[in-house]
């Protein structure tokens, strides 16, 4: 799903129940589209030497966050590479800030410098940013018990701990800034740089243990990767069919969420967005070997949570026979369709569902 289906999608919504969603979606538009401007200097991808100051930044930083989440802050961390002492870095303070509520007014946080910009490949996050002479601060907001944040800490705390992992790290850092795909973008909201540490990233959370469900939109190859195996597995491949529908990867209506556990992806969703605040799972799959395990409750739960924040008010669903317990388990209720492209449905489809 790109950023101006969101937009569309708020702009149907009751402007009552998101005052200031519109704005900030509009704004989150205008600074990913000036980055993706061809016509502008590629901003290369840089990396400094570790520098001491970096935790006294975070320390001088933490209290002001603090004071401008108020009651809503539970905790702050910092986190990524400028806080592994010894390790070379983007000059770019990362902060966590755990909260009770994610659904905070950002003016809060705009009122000390911060400038919104969305949550990019994670759906149920709020990301912040100061860029100024002095200060260079990506805030990442989560809310408490969010998965992000114990990932990110023992990623942290496993480079601090094994100087051996950090210098490879380093290492790794120095080798992909000589590629030049690194410092651009293909079809992707991240650089070639950033994704191409996800590899590194991934052993060393496997290595630390981390086995908790995250979910994220498909950004990295091997996110699309699974998206089309689970399609071709469970849907497309049993029917001897080539996926007609793989159009639905880069269009403003369609989103397509992986679910992982720890480092494994267990499972796949593809959303689609209708008017009238509706939605429809037009796929959602679990890996065989995961089934019986609860992640596809918890997987649905997830998206629910992040549907009803975008103002969807409905998620729809045609369900085979084996599928509707699952789906009745998790307080869906026989409804029609109601599609709004009027596609023929199969008929021994059940519609389901849910009220968000």
């Amino acid at each position: 799903m790109n950023l101006s289906s969101l937009l569309d999608l708020l702009k149907r919504s009751y402007p009552k129940d998101h005052p200031h969603r519109c704005a900030d979606i509009r704004e989150l538009i205008n600074h990913i589209l000036s980055e993706l401007n061809n016509t502008q200097k590629i901003d290369r991808v840089e990396i400094k030497p570790y520098d001491p100051n970096w935790p006294h930044i975070f320390e001088k930083e933490a209290p002001l966050i603090r004071q401008a989440l108020r009651d809503n802050c539970i905790a702050i961390h910092h986190v990524g590479s400028t806080s592994v002492p010894g390790l070379a870095a983007k000059p770019k303070i990362d902060i966590i800030a755990v909260v009770r509520n994610l659904f905070f007014d950002k003016l809060q946080l705009e009122a000390v410098g911060y400038k919104y910009r969305g949550g990019f490949n994670i759906p149920l996050s709020r990301s912040f940013t100061i860029r100024t002479a002095d200060k260079n601060i990506n805030l990442h907001v989560f809310e408490e018990n969010d998965p992000e944040i114990e990932l990110n800490i023992l990623f942290r705390d496993h480079l601090r701990e094994n100087p051996s992992a950090r210098d490879e790290y380093a290492l790794l850092k120095y080798k992909l800034i000589a590629e030049e795909s690194s410092h651009q973008k293909n079809n992707s909201i991240y650089k070639g740089y950033t994704l191409g540490k996800h590899d590194f990233i991934q052993n060393i959370l496997k290595k630390s243990g981390f086995n908790k469900y995250r979910f994220v939109l498909c950004t990295h190859t091997l996110e699309w990767t699974a998206a089309k195996h689970f399609r071709n597995t469970y849907f497309f491949g049993p029917h001897g069919i080539e996926d007609p529908y793989t159009w639905t990867f880069n269009h403003e209506e369609h989103a397509h969420l992986v679910l992982y556990q720890g480092t494994e992806i267990v499972a796949y969703a593809h959303i689609q967005f209708w008017p009238n605040q509706r939605a429809a799972i037009l796929i959602i799959a679990t890996d065989e070997n995961k089934r019986n395990q609860n992640s596809g409750s918890q997987f649905l739960a997830l998206i629910e949570k992040w549907l009803k924040s975008l103002g969807v008010k409905s998620l729809h669903a045609e369900s085979r026979q084996s599928s509707l317990r699952f789906y009745l388990k998790n307080g869906y209720t026989e409804v029609p369709f109601n599609n709004p492209e009027n596609h023929e449905s199969d008929p021994n489809d059940v519609p389901v569902g849910k009220v968000l």
